[in-house]
């Protein structure tokens, strides 16, 4: 079976299910193109709730991805949750690969196979989302050929994915949802742009073939980047900052990749953990100090209330840096505040 002429592949999280309704809806049967979507699910989902809301709202066929299913135009593919969604030609793959941006499915390894399988005729959106998974896919989208369409931020429920696509990637189309089925229609009816799979950068498709096998080797990442002073934050591995491409990103030889504000992001919030945790235990021997200066008489007393002063006052400044510099804090605050009022 011959594979469809254009490929449209789709990322969303955050406000993405009315938004995947709304554009599924603007498409015809007879679009001459597949389209496959990640959209950030919860693992323990079913993805078929979105699928019938989905089928509701389209002419298209829709359905959950399965490994080894060729692939029709007409048809709407949606990566199972907490599965990656892949191609190999004409064929679906779908597999527990390493995450991606924390995420799995992740839009980038969608996008970065989709770009490696068919070059110039795919196209390539991202929509409302948080933080910054697609960003790296539409430049791969890009480097192979393909279209990059952004919806507006100012349109988008949640606009951080767009805005961090619109800051890094040279986008052909920032158009609000109510436009872009029309904008797809228009696109996949112009003619075929010139394909040569041969002209499709090396390092992608080496990176694809490392999502395909699940795990690569220290020389296939030595081969696209360079070893650097970091650790991978989901697997404690070496890091390799990949040399190729216009995003600045991040690999560890066992597949764990990321754009260098989703790693920073990751260290923030290991960050945060570990102060939290420093607070608890200096909370916990503050209660144990002041339990044990209230049975004891004298200078080893005073002593004691000097040690409970000096880990209130590194408490406090502890207090201090996370609150002011981390907007999610408000139940650890309640632990500790707890554990205060214990003391």
């Amino acid at each position: 079976m011959n594979p469809p002429p254009y490929l449209i592949v789709i990322g969303t999280s955050a406000g993405g299910m009315p938004a995947l309704s709304e554009l599924v809806s603007q498409l015809p049967a007879s679009i001459p193109a597949a389209v496959l979507v990640v959209q950030h699910l919860a693992p323990e989902s079913s993805g078929e709730a979105l699928i019938n809301r989905l089928s509701r709202n389209s002419q298209m066929k829709c359905q959950l991805a399965v490994d080894q299913t060729v692939i029709e135009a007409g048809n709407l593919y949606l990566a199972p949750p907490d599965r990656h969604l892949l191609l190999r030609v004409n064929r679906l793959l779908v597999t527990k690969g390493p995450r991606e941006n924390g995420f799995r499915p992740a839009a980038d390894t969608l996008f970065r196979s989709a770009a490696v399988s068919f070059g110039s005729s795919v196209i390539g959106i991202v929509l409302t989302g948080m933080l910054h998974d697609g960003t790296a896919g539409l430049d791969f989208i890009k480097r192979c050929g393909g279209l990059a369409v952004v919806q507006d931020p100012h349109d988008a429920e949640y606009s951080s994915m767009p805005e961090s696509a619109l800051r890094n990637v040279d986008i052909d189309y920032t158009v609000p949802l109510a436009r872009m089925g029309a904008l797809l229609i228009e696109l996949t009816h112009h003619p075929l742009p010139p394909q040569n799979l041969a002209d499709i950068p090396l390092d992608l498709k080496t990176e694809a073939a490392i999502a395909e096998r699940v795990v690569g080797t220290t020389d296939e990442v030595q081969d696209i980047g360079h070893q650097v002073p970091l650790t991978c934050p989901d697997c404690g591995g070496a890091l390799w900052q990949l040399d190729q491409g216009n995003v600045l990103r991040f690999r560890c030889h066992t597949g764990h990749a990321f754009t260098a504000e989703a790693l920073l992001d990751k260290e923030q919030n290991s960050l945060e953990e570990t102060l939290w945790v420093a607070i608890r235990m200096m909370e916990e021997r503050k209660i144990l100090l002041t339990s044990m200066a209230s049975r004891g008489s004298g200078l080893w007393s005073v002593q004691q209330e000097e040690r409970i002063e000096e880990l209130k006052s590194h408490i406090n400044r502890l207090r201090e840096f996370l609150l002011n510099g981390s907007s999610n804090t408000k139940g650890k605050i309640a632990n500790t505040d707890r554990l205060e009022g214990q003391a």
